[in-house]
């Protein structure tokens, strides 16, 4: 089924199109005497099949029917003069501007694909960074120290630390399976978090509360495992847009730090 894009854009986009320039331009519908451009159809088209679709009959009469749809309601829309609507006008330009950067950045990732030997270096650093072992870990997360001690001598008399997670941790998302946060690399904690968790042995929980800016934990190593790295070419794709990513932020900052701001 298609997916149907957003109104307003697709609106904004239908403003845009609508002048004489494309008078002579192929029409895939006309509705009450404005031209509906097959162009417009066969973008639709190409960013429905971009998100998966196949292209075929039904997609293309579904985007057609859309786009008269759309139409309409613009049409509609100005005679009711929400064009000249301040706030309308100002939700316009915000929309050509989304249009205008995520051009620009589509166009900057093409033009600055990073080499190989860049590729390479990053998954490296990125090896590096996640080290040799993941963790599974648990933790009961309180408001105050005091209630991280009172937990902590709880578990000192046998208590159970995924009961006592179910109880009272305020982490709601691990609270309902005993406190447990799963495999990760230390790098993906908070670091006070990460500094207790590597020094503990499997079955041990940490003797004093450990503060981090969510709150007071007691943290518990379940289990250590070898951390299995995917291969190169599995991450490839994932390191390329992360640095493409890092190029288009480093670009806009220089831009800016030229500009003139007042």
């Amino acid at each position: 089924m298609l997916k149907t894009g957003k109104f307003a854009t697709l609106a904004i986009l239908s403003a845009l199109v609508a002048n004489p320039a494309f008078a002579e331009e192929k029409s895939a519908a006309v509705v009450n005497g404005v031209s509906i451009p097959q162009a417009r159809i066969d973008l639709r088209v190409k960013i429905a099949t971009a998100q998966g679709q196949p292209d075929s009959a039904e997609l293309r009469k579904a985007v057609r029917d859309d786009m008269i749809n759309l139409e309409v309601l613009v049409q509609e829309a100005k005679k009711k003069g929400l064009d000249k609507d301040p706030e309308v006008i100002q939700q316009t330009e915000l929309a050509v501007q989304s249009v205008l950067v995520g051009s620009f950045v589509q166009d900057y990732a093409k033009n600055h694909q990073p080499s190989e030997e860049q590729l390479k270096l990053e998954y490296d650093k990125l090896k590096v960074n996640l080290g040799k072992s993941e963790y599974s870990a648990s933790h009961i997360l309180v408001e105050t120290e005091s209630e991280a001690k009172a937990i902590i001598a709880q578990l000192g008399k046998k208590a159970k630390f995924d009961k006592l997670a179910k109880e009272k941790s305020k982490d709601a998302g691990s609270a309902v399976n005993g406190g447990s946060l799963g495999w990760a690399v230390p790098s993906n904690f908070v670091p006070p978090f990460a500094n207790a968790l590597l020094n503990l042995k499997k079955g041990e929980y940490t003797k004093e509360p450990v503060k981090t800016q969510y709150g007071w934990h007691v943290v518990k190593l379940d289990d250590v495992r070898e951390l299995k790295v995917p291969s190169f070419d599995e991450l490839k794709p994932q390191i390329q847009q992360r640095i493409q990513q890092q190029a288009v932020q480093e670009y806009i900052a220089d831009l800016r730090s030229k500009a003139k701001i007042e």
